[in-house]
């Protein structure tokens, strides 16, 4: 079987630390993939409120995922604090990925929980259709 392999950049101009709730739980006790994408989804939209954006406004147009790939590692469970880190790459003319990696913190060790990509498309929910990345947002959320 082929697996997903995401491959994340060197460095992480933003992270954020999320303790596991008994909500994020499914039936077999551990966080399911449907948490696992939420802690993704909270992660993005701090990162991107760290540079004064949303999802609905990222320099002017809007943010649609167009696809995702996440390669779990670790068991996530009720209580763990997870240090997610985030930075945004791969720009071309419609869109980017942006990239996560979640580690569980203990005393001894970071474990890393997950590695996950996010395609973003920039849109236009007016219009119906993607539009153009913000020349501005490329410099913000790469320095």
């Amino acid at each position: 079987m082929e697996r997903v392999k995401v491959q994340l950049p060197g460095e992480f101009p933003f992270s954020t630390n999320i303790r596991i709730r008994i909500t994020d739980l499914n039936y077999g006790g551990h966080v399911g993939n449907d948490s696992f994408l939420s802690l993704v989804h909270e992660a993005r939209q701090q990162f991107l409120h760290h540079f004064g954006y949303s999802e609905m406004n990222v320099g002017g147009v809007s943010l649609i995922m167009a696809d995702v790939a996440i390669e779990y590692k670790a068991e996530l469970n009720y209580g763990n604090e997870v240090k997610i880190s985030v930075a945004a790459g791969g720009f071309d003319r419609l869109g980017f990925d942006i990239y996560y990696l979640l580690e569980i913190i203990t005393p001894d060790k970071m474990i890393t929980a997950g590695k996950v990509k996010t395609g973003m498309l920039c849109f236009d929910y007016q219009q119906k259709k993607k539009v153009a990345v913000p020349a501005e947002a490329i410099e913000r959320m790469t320095k």
